[in-house]
């Protein structure tokens, strides 16, 4: 009895924090043509090549590029480390948008989104977001979503379906939620200050 016991414990370690984020972005993921209007899309940021940003990251970018052109969001920001070891993510990222026709001006940069939690208490305090679309890998956004949520952004979400291109990564970042969400879930209890906390 005693091993059944542990087992379930085990069991609900593991699943209760993916089925919080399944919750908390529930009717809140959204294709781009159907995207309620918010104000701001939310590029989370991934990993940038010597020549550019990856493609899981360049699939991110373009789901932005296209809310932008529908009219489903007015400006985009886009979040991640920017630092040299790094690639300079959010350089790579507003120089894509840039060459696939986004203005300048309706871009901002936040250098330092090094996590998930970081992102959305940055965007929320130091770019005054309060509503706003988080874009990123489909795996991914349910997490985003929630966290989101959890620092009082009214958000919704619309993700990259990348199994068809970048089956190997999509797999492994579904693998990653596991333990991924088990850590959203403290941040939402700890409330930790982001690495950074000035722009």
């Amino acid at each position: 009895m005693g091993a059944w016991i542990a087992l379930g414990g085990i069991v609900a370690c593991v699943f209760a924090p993916l089925l919080w984020t399944r919750l908390a972005g529930l009717g809140r993921r959204h294709d781009v043509e159907n995207a309620p209007h918010r104000p701001v899309a939310v590029v989370l940021g991934a990993a940038v090549w010597k020549d550019g940003p990856s493609p899981l990251l360049a699939r991110r970018l373009n789901l932005a590029v296209r809310l932008y052109e529908q009219g489903r969001v007015d400006r985009i920001i886009v979040s991640g480390d920017n630092r040299t070891v790094s690639r300079h993510e959010t350089d790579t990222m507003h120089a894509h948008l840039v060459e696939h026709g986004i203005p300048a001006e309706r871009i901002e940069a936040d250098r330092h989104g090094y996590r998930t939690w970081d992102t959305c208490v940055r965007v929320r305090d130091l770019f005054d977001v309060r509503a706003a679309t988080m874009v990123t890998q489909s795996f991914h956004l349910p997490r985003t979503i929630a966290l989101a949520r959890a620092v009082g952004i009214d958000a919704v979400g619309v993700g990259d379906h990348s199994l068809d291109a970048r089956r190997r990564a999509t797999l492994i970042g579904h693998v990653r939620e596991i333990g991924a969400g088990a850590k959203a879930l403290r941040d939402v209890f700890l409330r930790p200050d982001p690495a950074v906390t000035k722009v």
